[in-house]
């Protein structure tokens, strides 16, 4: 896992180094520079503008210039608070204006198609939760020092970045609580199948799917045997479910179905619940007994949310009296029927308020899926895919999280590894995605990581 730290998190680290600030300067500064060489391929006759401004950022700018320089480069450095409406043709503009403290407004000069290298991050993104308002420069690459920032793998921030470098400077690790999670971790989260498995050693149950929806049943369920469940058992509520072939049809009456659901899910390792279960008052109550009294690791999805909010509080916090472990999967709409608000610009902070409020993992959907563990820490998935942004995907995702808890994973590795699976597989399918498409893939994926490591 790469570590992140928050821009906080970054200065405690500057003043505990134990290294002057001028000497932390000069290694950032001849970071930079070597990263600029490196766009430019070669020093000799190149020329680059640096926009250095009053702080920190632009000492580290004014060094990189120094360096280039060195190097036979044609450098021009700007004053970030007196600059021209143009600047000159360059090869290349160094953005080390204004770092993560930086909360004023600014006119950024026209630089026409010329490339980017920021320092740290892009002038005006804030490196707290990726918020960046329209001047914000648009970088093609960052370099950053020590560990990423929240601000350059969420919000607009994660756009405006470009490649990111990740810089060692000499500050200390300290004890990060956030990563971004890669294909390698993934890896070492999931378990091979024992020599010894049979069917019912990673068994899930899945409640999914109302007249008319029973499709999010299939894909639930399937996505839960292709992710590695021996034994699915699937239900929608009132109608025969459309099961794989694979998977086991249970019927159940439209309303007051948790006792029949109860009476053996002690066989069964997770419980998945929601996916297109609809939303008629009569699905609530059987909803939430079914989360309160579920004696196996569950899931809770879609029309399954909706039931958890819909109750006295108006909020979801009765979910702190489950006894098992719980994973919540909410979009920013299901967030805001959880809480009663949205979950705003500081998504980490969100993720965690909605985890201390239920005592679930909390898995936030959005281009960068923020996974938070009551109390503890944060796990970040980046390689979230646009082509997700189609129906059914939820419903695929949600049963590859059961698959994971079925197999004993913990429910934050679980949630995150999941939505790495699912969003590597959208990657690996044309345009035109379909939900039913990832399917197919997700043995793949699975494959793939298990090769990295091995």
């Amino acid at each position: 896992m790469r570590p992140v730290l928050t821009p906080a998190e970054k200065r405690r680290a500057d003043e505990t180094a134990g290294v002057p600030v001028d000497v932390l300067i000069n290694r950032a500064g001849a970071a930079v520079a070597r990263v600029a060489l490196k766009r430019l391929g070669g020093g000799y006759g190149r020329t680059v503008n640096v926009i250095a401004g009053p702080g920190a950022n632009g000492a580290d700018g004014r060094v990189a210039a120094d360096r280039l320089r060195e190097r036979g480069v044609a450098v021009q450095v700007f004053e970030a608070l007196d600059l021209p409406d143009v600047l000159p043709l360059a090869e290349l503009v160094i953005d080390a204006a204004f770092g993560t403290g930086f909360r004023d407004e600014w006119r950024p000069p026209a630089i026409g198609n010329t490339p980017v290298l920021a320092v740290d991050v892009p002038s005006g993104v804030d490196a707290a939760t990726g918020d960046a308002p329209d001047w914000a420069l648009s970088a093609d690459a960052t370099v950053t020092f020590g560990a990423l920032s929240p601000g350059h793998v969420l919000g607009r921030g994660s756009a405006l970045v470009g490649d990111v470098t990740v810089a060692d400077i000499g500050l200390p690790p300290g004890q990060p609580t956030m990563f971004v999670v890669d294909g390698d971790d993934v890896a070492r989260w999931l378990p091979k199948r024992a020599r010894d498995a049979h069917k019912w050693a990673a068994a899930v149950r899945v409640i999914a799917g109302g007249p008319g929806m029973t499709g999010a049943g299939h894909l639930c369920s399937a996505a839960a045997l292709r992710a590695g469940s021996g034994m699915v058992a699937v239900s929608s509520p009132g109608v025969d479910a459309d099961a794989p072939i694979e998977a086991i049809d249970r019927r159940i009456s439209p309303f007051d179905w948790a006792d029949t659901v109860l009476a053996d899910l002690h066989r069964y390792h997770a419980l998945v619940v929601g996916p297109g279960l609809g939303r008629e008052e009569y699905t609530i109550p059987s909803v939430v007994r079914m989360v309160l009294e579920s004696v196996v690791p569950i899931v809770v999805d879609g029309d399954g949310l909706f039931a958890l909010s819909w109750n006295e509080e108006g909020n979801a916090s009765f979910l702190a009296d489950c006894t098992v472990p719980t994973v919540l999967t909410p979009h920013d709409g299901e967030y805001s029927q959880l809480t009663g608000r949205p979950p705003g610009s500081d998504r980490i902070a969100a993720a965690h308020e909605l985890a201390d409020l239920t005592g679930a993992t909390v898995l936030l959907k959005g281009p960068t899926t923020v996974v938070a563990a009551p109390g503890g820490g944060t796990l970040l998935v980046t390689n979230g895919s646009a082509k997700l942004a189609t129906a059914g995907t939820g419903d695929v995702l949600a049963g590859i999280v059961g698959a994971f808890l079925a197999q004993g994973v913990p429910p934050a590795f679980a949630a995150a590894a999941a939505a790495w699976v699912h969003a590597d597989a959208a990657e690996r399918v044309r345009h035109g995605l379909l939900a039913g498409d990832l399917l197919e893939v997700i043995p793949t994926v699975i494959d793939s990581v298990f090769e990295q490591v091995s």
